[in-house]
């Protein structure tokens, strides 16, 4: 059997500044530790050849399928703030783009896969923990119905990579709609390439916005576009406690799609000033700034279209400023109403707002669990708060706090197991919890062991069904079980 790939490959079609065209480095032994068998499908690909051993040399990168183009991207980017004009992909291969089973165009690339132009100095490889890191957190987000880039296999390559000490290397295929960045359009507005922008906008148009072609603005449109997916990605993090770690402008897709899982992390005890990352030493993409940072990184995004807007950029300028002023509503109302759904109102009424916000409040003030609090809060609808008041150090600020929440669900007219259903249908039960992470990674790492990976992949990938036998994963983690950062895989 033969591994086919049915490429079409319309980004390694534009002009020759936009990548470097550059092969995987091939590596000794690759093996397979998990290839996700229904992405496979729905790229349209044959999943029982994935797994032979061509398959894996494919996924690692020892050798290029037939059709593939391969490529790193270009693109710049904002790191914290500080603007470096060229990054692009320095340890991630582009092999080609195929058309799924809902007719959508899919990147397929490897990351870990060798040193690109791109690679500033570093060896282009991938360590097996944020292999399964990303694999375990982009699947979970994925069940969790957030837009997102996806897993289509991890592979160990059979050789080490050198960080603070020797680790296992490995390689990731990752899937994405694209992985054209606000960054990617950076690269070219920091070269005053005006040529090259419109060549990306229009191509990203097509690719991401096609209802947007033939519009008589087309260029503001795509930053509405772009703002307006961005914002509702950012609630839709917020609303499951999920902290990106690394919102620099090379990490923002301009799809919407939640990209680059380095030091991510899910919250345990709410806290909207909580960081793991451990190079964000200022706290710059805490929590509760990531719907200011993605409207910063739009702002951005926006300086690069300016030129496309017309020559007039006084006009322009106010033209953009008046496109990313509805960040802020569109990113409140997505988020407000997910909060409503996640305490059981089906209706907007005055002080609902304010209401969860107490709730929101007296879970910061008493370390309760995010995950579980919304969880046990279904239960607390149809009458059994024990659960609910047990997330909270005094839980009598919860018992004040659900008087007032029973009084206004009182208001309307769903049944207790109405509510009950639409709260656990956007309350999970399971997230991929920072402990459980790191112990899997742990396993894999020491003794080559992928039987907690593919227990913990299995539980995430339902994560708002009650799992018989699984109740363990929905724990948070006890006090020596605490991570307290996360770390970049580069």
């Amino acid at each position: 059997m033969t591994v086919h790939f049915p490429f079409q490959n319309t980004y390694a079609a534009l002009p020759d500044n936009f990548f470097a065209r550059v092969a995987p480095t091939p590596v000794s032994a690759p093996r397979l530790i998990k290839l996700n068998r229904p992405l496979a499908v729905q790229l349209g690909l044959d999943p029982d050849v994935l797994e032979t051993a061509e398959g894996a040399e494919i996924l690692a990168g020892k050798t290029v399928p037939a059709g593939a183009d391969p490529i790193a991207m270009a693109y710049a980017g904002h790191q914290f703030g500080n603007f470096v004009p060229q990054l692009g992909d320095g340890r991630a291969i582009l092999l080609g783009e195929v058309i799924d089973r809902d007719g959508i165009r899919r990147d397929i690339q490897l990351k870990g896969s060798g040193p690109t132009p791109f690679s500033r100095r570093g060896d282009g490889r991938a360590a097996l923990g944020p292999v399964l890191r990303e694999y375990i957190v982009s699947e979970a987000m994925f069940a969790l119905h957030i837009p997102t880039t996806r897993s289509l296999a991890a592979v160990i390559t059979g050789e080490h990579v050198l960080r603070e000490t020797a680790l296992p290397g490995a390689v990731l295929t990752r899937v994405a709609s694209s992985h054209i960045r606000v960054g990617t359009f950076q690269y070219f507005a920091a070269r005053r390439d005006t040529e090259a922008l419109r060549r990306l906008a229009d191509h990203v148009i097509a690719r991401h916005y096609p209802e947007l072609s033939g519009t008589e603005r087309p260029y503001h449109a795509l930053l509405a576009g772009v703002v307006a997916r961005q914002a509702n990605l950012v609630a839709r993090w917020l609303l499951v406690g999920f902290i990106h770690g690394v919102m620099n402008t090379d990490n923002s897709s301009v799809s919407g799609e939640t990209i680059d899982y380095g030091p991510c992390a899910f919250m345990d005890a709410y806290n909207p000033l909580q960081v793991f990352s451990s190079i964000d030493e200022m706290g710059r993409y805490a929590y509760a700034n990531q719907p200011r940072i993605a409207q910063w990184n739009a702002t951005r995004l926006a300086e690069c279209l300016l030129p496309l807007f017309g020559d007039d950029r006084d006009k322009a300028v106010a033209e953009a400023q008046e496109i990313l002023g509805a960040f802020p509503e569109i990113f409140s109302t997505a988020y407000q109403a997910g909060l409503r759904r996640k305490v059981g109102l089906f209706t907007a009424r005055d002080g609902d707002e304010a209401l969860i916000q107490d709730l929101l409040d007296a879970m910061a003030r008493n370390q309760a669990d995010f995950t579980l609090t919304f969880r046990k809060l279904g239960e607390a609808a149809g009458g059994d708060a024990s659960d609910a008041r047990a997330q909270f150090i005094d839980p009598a600020a919860f018992d004040e706090w659900a008087g007032r929440w029973r009084e206004r669900t009182a208001l309307e007219p769903q049944s207790v197991s109405e509510r009950q259903a639409a709260m656990h249908a956007v309350n999970p039960l399971f997230i991929p919890r920072n402990h459980r992470v790191e112990a899997v990674i742990q396993a894999a790492v020491n003794n080559d062991d992928y039987a907690p990976f593919e227990e913990l992949v299995k539980v995430l990938a339902k994560p708002f069904d009650d799992q018989a036998g699984y109740a363990a994963y929905a724990e948070p983690p006890l006090p020596d079980q605490r991570v307290l950062q996360t770390f970049c895989g580069t």
